[in-house]
């Protein structure tokens, strides 16, 4: 079964359009707050369709992925009502995250901004738990901007020899973020 092959070439193809930047645009917003792919998933082939753009884009991706946590804080802020029975069925992962805002703060933020984890969790849970809302910004650029221009970088530098390796290996980078993220819901949900 070849999902991420078959993806990976879609996006290449959709890199190439003339609104591909609009569709970056979008899916970063709703990367943050509600969509469940991680965004990196169609940045870093755009980056490669499209490599003397990479920067241009990584910035897109960033702007419009702090845009997107925002709404994700908004959401948690003043939507408690529509997230509250979600709440109740992962209590437990609630608490858990509800922790890790009591012991690191923002850095939680910086954290999940860089890392394969779902942004929009904690995105949602910054608004719920009132994070004071400039350190969730700042925390937020650092973090994505940490990952989408460390892309930018690599696909820049090195993007001509990572191109066909990335291709060999799309699949098993592909499943091993589906296990990752899987396994850090499935922690969340247990504890």
């Amino acid at each position: 079964m070849s999902i991420f092959s078959s993806l990976y070439d879609n996006v290449l193809c959709w890199s190439k359009h003339s609104h591909a930047p609009r569709y970056l645009a979008a899916v970063s917003f709703a990367e943050s707050s509600f969509f469940p792919i991680p965004v990196a998933v169609m940045l870093l082939p755009m980056t490669f369709a499209q490599p003397k753009q990479s920067w241009k884009l990584a910035t897109i991706t960033l702007i419009f992925s702090v845009l997107g946590g925002m709404f994700g804080y908004l959401l948690g802020a003043m939507a408690y009502d529509l997230v509250e029975p979600i709440i109740k069925g992962h209590q437990s992962a609630f608490d858990t995250t509800q922790n890790w805002f009591a012991q690191y703060g923002v850095w939680v933020v910086i954290v999940a901004g860089f890392s394969p984890i779902p942004y929009k969790i904690f995105t949602i849970s910054s608004g719920l738990l009132h994070l004071a809302i400039i350190p969730f910004i700042i925390a937020s650029i650092i973090g994505r901007a940490s990952q989408f221009y460390l892309i930018a970088f690599l696909v820049s530098t090195f993007g001509a020899k990572m191109e066909p390796k990335i291709r060999q290996y799309i699949e098993w980078l592909g499943w091993a973020v589906v296990v990752i993220v899987g396994g850090v819901i499935g922690y969340l949900s247990w504890q």
